[in-house]
């Protein structure tokens, strides 16, 4: 107390005040996040399992008697061709209007023609010397008629050898040696007369020519490339694990059939129809694939007018082959790994393992594991297991099987001719 009689409190000091505060926020704190962890919702464990059955699409396989189909890579190469050479020296005299890159010729047209005169001369002379050899030989004849009537006269008085002598035996014998040089001599003449004339070998396509009027000419020169247009051979590069599907030509039966095409070139649907014909025995040095001859008639199209083949052209050869029996056909992407196939059997899923015969570069032939009837699954699971529940989609059997359909349609469309009226107006 004061002098003046008043009572005074003691003053508080901040920081006491501060840290009571401190103290009772911490508890608070502590007091709450006790509280939440014994009142935080617990997860419950169920037994619940997904009852949804996966949306499929599926395909129906059919057991029977199917061909692969090879599909492989050849060269188009011509089946005839000769560079044409003359067989005589001269002066090319006259050229073929026809003989030109690119022109047609039938067998038998004048290509070029040389100067004849040296031969029309060589041709006389050796006509006159035949015709001097046979009048020798006339006048020889004469004294052999004399010499048998003086023989009579002498009789029997001469000796075999003498008798010879006095028939000019001799003398008769080369004469008719000389005749007959003289005959070939001008035969040969005329010969080489005719060769002036340098023909067409076979009907053919021109498709160089190096020689031009006024060029001196002998045998053996290159004066030109014709091939033939009757037939083209393509040379095409064959798996060796393969030939034993291909048939190849023997005395009664053709080979297997082929169809060419070349899909970034040819117009959609058009392509041209070969047959195989022949194992060429050695393996190509860098692929080291066997190679087979196909060959195709009338390759430019001059008869049917179908389109046209391209020499030392990449084409795409699609062998027919061999058929395989009593086997289910499956697009490769269906056959999953292990050789196991997915199938849909009372809404589940089967894993089935299969046998497979053979494969193409579309399908999968296989000749165990499946049945006619048997539905393969086509779509990608994420979960596979057997009995997973499966449903299929709405879509009808039809609109599944368009696509496998669709291939075989697309081979057939391939092994038809190609007419005129598609052809038309299209090159290469």
């Amino acid at each position: 107390m004061t002098e003046d009689g008043i009572t005074q409190t003691p003053d508080r000091s901040p920081v006491g005040v501060n840290i009571i505060l401190s103290v009772v926020i911490l508890a608070c704190a502590a007091g709450g996040a006790f509280w939440i962890r014994n009142n935080q919702p617990q997860a419950q464990k169920t037994n619940n399992r997904r009852k949804s059955a996966a949306l499929v699409e599926t395909v129906s396989v059919e057991r029977k008697s199917w061909s692969p189909q090879l599909i492989v890579l050849g060269t188009v190469r011509p089946a005839q061709e000769v560079v044409v050479s003359p067989r005589v020296r001269g002066q090319v005299q006259e050229l073929a209007a026809s003989f030109v890159p690119g022109e047609m010729v039938r067998r038998d047209d004048i290509l070029l023609k040389l100067d004849p005169a040296d031969f029309e001369n060589t041709v006389s002379i050796r006509r006159s010397e035949l015709e001097q050899v046979q009048a020798d030989r006339e006048i020889e004849q004469g004294r052999q008629t004399q010499a048998e009537q003086e023989l009579k006269l002498l009789g029997d008085s001469i000796a075999g050898i003498n008798r010879s002598l006095v028939l000019r035996e001799p003398q008769a014998a080369s004469l008719r040696s000389q005749l007959s040089a003289a005959t070939a001599a001008l035969e040969r003449a005329q010969l080489d007369l005719e060769r002036t004339s340098v023909p067409a070998p076979f009907d053919a396509h021109v498709l160089r020519r190096s020689v031009n009027v006024g060029s001196q000419v002998q045998p053996g020169d290159d004066l030109g490339r014709l091939v033939g247009v009757d037939q083209y051979w393509v040379m095409a590069a064959v798996p060796v694990r393969h030939l034993s599907q291909i048939d190849f030509k023997t005395d009664g039966q053709e080979g297997s059939a082929a169809t060419l095409t070349i899909p970034d070139v040819w117009p959609k649907g058009v392509s041209r129809k070969g047959k195989v014909t022949h194992q060429i025995g050695a393996l190509d040095e860098q692929t080291r694939l066997a190679r087979v001859l196909v060959t195709v008639d009338d390759p430019l199209g001059l008869k049917s007018g179908a389109q046209a083949l391209i020499l030392d052209t990449i084409i795409e050869v699609r062998i027919t082959g061999k058929p395989i029996q009593n086997v289910a056909r499956l697009r490769r992407e269906y056959v999953r790994d292990g050789d196991t196939v997915w199938l849909m059997q009372n809404g589940e899923l089967k894993i089935q393992q299969a046998t497979i015969e053979f494969r193409d570069a579309e399908f999968a032939y296989i000749s165990g594991g499946l049945e006619s009837g048997d539905e393969v699954v086509t779509t990608t699971l994420a979960t596979v297991a057997n009995g997973v529940k499966l449903r299929k989609t709405q879509r009808t059997d039809e609109e599944v099987s368009a696509e496998s359909d669709g291939a075989d349609d697309a081979i057939e469309g391939e092994q038809k001719d190609s007419t005129p009226d598609n052809d038309a107006g299209q090159s290469q």
